[in-house]
């Protein structure tokens, strides 16, 4: 029988270094998250640093350089969005309230953090995270099409090109209304895109020949009931 090997020690100085050094971690990215929205997208390091309460070198001992800090704050701007868009992710009620609902979360997102979301875009290191965010809502919606355009016996092909168009659309009209509303309210905005993006479905649905009531529920997780729902156009 092979002798009993003693167990390995855990290294408690170890151990709590890397949970002080995560916390400290996670208290510079509030920091910066704060200081993003009171400066703007070119926000300094200094300036993060100040809002922290510490040197900017103090930062460097917990970052490798600003590109991580960058790419920290653009991991929390993922979560935070990926939470807001809850209506998308997990939609409820007619087409048209699912819409509304997920359109109006993601206005409201960028409207409360639209200085975080040019930070995002301005920096190389963190512009994969604004195209990840918009690959994931459009490769989630384009899911959802292509199961109801083929319970429906409409052509799923269609389901991609439609759910990234509808990103795009979204994103581009959002964000310019942020920076100009014209007297535009956030739920006015809102109202308008939910009933344009239906225009585009429910023409694509009478491209089969089909159509659905915007304003009857839709089960989502049975996609086939669907066709029980939908009348010849």
């Amino acid at each position: 029988m092979p002798p009993r090997q003693a167990p390995q020690q855990v290294d408690g100085r170890k151990t709590r270094w890397e949970g002080q050094h995560e916390r400290r971690r996670t208290e510079f990215v509030d920091a910066a998250i704060t200081a993003i929205a009171r400066f703007g997208p070119e926000v300094s390091t200094q300036q993060i640093a100040d809002e922290a309460g510490v040197a900017r070198t103090r930062l460097y001992k917990h970052f490798a350089d600003a590109g991580d800090l960058q790419r920290a704050v653009a991991a929390r701007a993922a979560e935070s969005v990926t939470a807001a868009l809850q209506p998308l992710w997990r939609p409820r009620g007619t087409p048209m309230e699912m819409i509304t609902n997920a359109v109006g979360a993601y206005v409201g997102w960028l409207r409360e953090n639209i200085h975080l979301y040019r930070y995002l875009s301005r920096h190389t290191g963190t512009m994969d995270a604004v195209a990840d965010i918009k690959t994931a809502i459009g490769a989630h919606l384009s899911g959802l099409f292509a199961g109801y355009l083929t319970a429906l016996d409409g052509d799923p092909r269609a389901a991609e090109p439609l759910g990234f168009g509808i990103v795009g659309f979204v994103d581009t009209a959002s964000v310019r209304w942020v920076d100009h509303a014209d007297g535009l309210g956030h739920e006015e905005l809102t109202a308008q895109l939910a009933r344009w993006i239906w225009c585009v479905l429910d023409e694509t649905l009478r491209a089969s020949g089909l159509s659905l009531d915007p304003h009857q529920p839709l089960d989502l997780e049975h996609p086939a009931a669907a066709t029980e729902q939908a009348t010849n156009s």
